[in-house]
């Protein structure tokens, strides 16, 4: 789709760009073309400069530079970034044991990249989390913005500069709200023995596993790889939804096949976490 698109070039707006694929300037290739020479509406000084543009993004996109394309394009558009970036992108997500204040921490931390699944545990290896996150490209989260990276900036005292995509944002703009689990249900996706199980039940968990209880710990992982699992899922539906808006229909993606999780819930201690903390 990032061949196709032109909003992040300086002066294009989205009505320029529909325009653009109205008159069948299509992709960078085409706009550089003389059809697309002939066919543009910009000047000669114009069509000059947004070509060399062009062969700039195409250097930097060679260069797997997603945050490039980021800082030119509206935070709306950025389920454009996915299809090229998908190869160097991971899905993050952090469980805490509260929301910020300053005996908070994390607990546990779950990156999925589409191929392998990666957990970390607070007094274990959660140290590794900032550089194993420079490894990618493109950041993939559901409230990730307002939440999970200004914590891990604040938690590790490190920038996080990547190229990101909020799944929040971006689902609530195609009608689907109601906090990731409801987009889930939403989206036709099943938590299993995990239905019901939220952030404030991840903070229970965790205090049940520092009493000892080492199945609250598994339970707890469990989760929080399910929530990076569903968010390439959520991520392809999207990007479909988005995609099905433009001339582009053809660019949808097929639906990912979920990874075993190595961690399994434990049903009978969230019932019993449920009676005696939610008092169901």
């Amino acid at each position: 789709m990032l061949h196709h698109t032109f909003v992040h070039l300086p002066g294009v707006g989205i009505k320029t760009e529909r325009s653009l694929w109205q008159k069948g300037i299509h992709s960078w290739d085409i706009f550089r073309e003389e059809h697309g020479r002939s066919s543009s509406p910009f000047g000669q000084k114009k069509y000059e400069a947004l070509s060399a543009h062009i062969e700039l993004c195409g250097d930097r996109l060679d260069a797997l530079d997603a945050a490039y394309f980021a800082a030119g394009m509206p935070p709306r558009l950025l389920w454009r970034l996915f299809p090229d970036f998908r190869a160097c992108a991971a899905y993050l997500d952090i469980e805490t044991t509260g929301l910020g204040g300053p005996s908070d921490h994390i607990t546990t931390a779950a990156i999925y990249d589409g191929t392998r699944l990666f957990h970390y545990i607070h007094g274990k290896n959660l140290d590794r989390l900032p550089d194993d996150l420079m490894k990618y490209k493109l950041l993939i989260t559901y409230n990730g913005a307002c939440f999970d990276l200004p914590f891990i900036r604040n938690y590790f005292s490190i920038p996080i500069e990547h190229a990101h995509i909020d799944l929040r944002f971006l689902l609530a703009g195609l009608g689907y709200r109601g906090g990731l689990k409801g987009c889930e249900k939403s989206l036709g996706l099943d938590r299993g023995d995990l239905d019901g199980v939220d952030g404030y039940f991840a903070v229970l968990l965790w205090h049940e596993y520092r009493k000892g209880n080492r199945k609250a710990l598994e339970t707890l992982l469990a989760y929080n790889m399910a929530d990076v699992v569903n968010l390439e899922n959520l991520m392809v539906q999207a990007f479909n939804m988005e995609v099905a808006k433009t001339p582009f229909n053809d660019l949808k993606l097929p639906l990912p096949c979920a990874p075993p999780i190595e961690f399994h819930p434990d049903p009978a201690l969230i019932a019993d976490l449920r009676r005696r903390y939610l008092f169901v």
